[in-house]
């Protein structure tokens, strides 16, 4: 039997024909919505992630601003080219595609961001918003996360909700919004003891620690619905997970594939605060 594959990119297309639409209206009223990503330096994974964002915003109709930036580049001259378009009003959204090389302070460049263009939400104002359960902008992996477990038409009430990895971009977000809906979460890290045992009692079992296969079937407490946030290329070159797919599949309910599970998801999402983002500066 199996589990159910949690398909991220199947849904993904369904959420960008909606916000095609959105965008389609939007244009009626002379607001074009417009999204500036910068990358700075040539790391391959990184390009690979800004072309498919450009890709997405080509498919819902979002003017798309690239500034490929070099890996020598002065902080204050990114922090610069970041003001600047924070004045642009044909720009809605500003993302800075993270890692930064070592000579940035990558805390500093967040913080120059808009907070109503940081479509990341990854500026500390937007951070407190989501802690204190009044969010603009939802981040963007955790956010295409919830539609998944909805999707698998699970309720998060009540359930036991395990999270492995504590990042500010997954870990920490994912508890949030789980407990928004009444969800109850235990957090893994590098220091939890019995780790195996923690993930046993998940309802709900989400991994973001970047360790090829580190989940094993054998962990999962039988139905659960099981999101798999990392991607990791072994020597064979095979993308795999940090859940071991072959053998979770026999124990879950449902389970996202990597590749084509969580990523989609978080570009959707980024492309759905990108619209939201032209709405609120355009007061709508």
């Amino acid at each position: 039997m199996g589990a159910s594959i949690l398909n991220g990119k199947e849904l993904a297309k369904k959420i960008k024909v909606q916000l095609r639409l959105e965008v389609e209206k939007l244009k009626e009223k002379s607001i074009n919505p417009g999204l500036a990503v910068i990358i700075v330096g040539d790391d391959p994974a990184s390009r690979v992630y800004v072309n498919s964002k450009r890709k997405a915003c080509g498919e819902i109709g979002v003017e798309s601003f690239e500034y490929a930036l070099d890996k020598d580049v002065p902080e204050d001259e990114l922090i610069e080219l970041i003001h600047t378009l924070n004045g642009d009003k044909r720009i809605n959204g500003i993302l800075v595609q993270l890692p930064l090389p070592k000579h940035i302070n990558e805390e500093k460049v967040i913080l120059a961001i808009d907070v109503l263009k940081d479509v990341d939400a990854f500026h500390p104002t937007n951070v407190g918003r989501l802690m204190i359960g009044n969010p603009v902008f939802l981040p963007c992996t955790p956010s295409g996360i919830m539609r998944l477990i909805a999707e698998s038409g699970v309720d998060v009430s009540g359930k036991e909700c395990v999270i492995v990895g504590r990042s500010n971009i997954v870990g920490k977000p994912m508890s949030m919004l789980l407990l928004s809906q009444n969800g109850t979460v235990t957090i893994c890290h590098s220091k939890t003891k019995n780790i195996e045992e923690v993930c046993k009692r998940a309802d709900i079992l989400i991994v973001a620690v970047g360790r090829a296969e580190m989940v094993k079937g054998d962990w999962l407490k039988p139905g659960a619905v099981v999101i798999d946030v990392g991607i990791n290329r072994l020597e064979n070159k095979k993308l795999v997970g940090d859940v071991e797919f072959g053998t979770a599949r026999g124990a879950a309910a449902a389970i996202t594939p990597v590749p084509g599970g969580v990523g989609p998801m978080t570009i959707a999402m980024l492309m759905e605060n990108t619209v939201k983002a032209a709405k609120l500066q355009s007061n709508i």
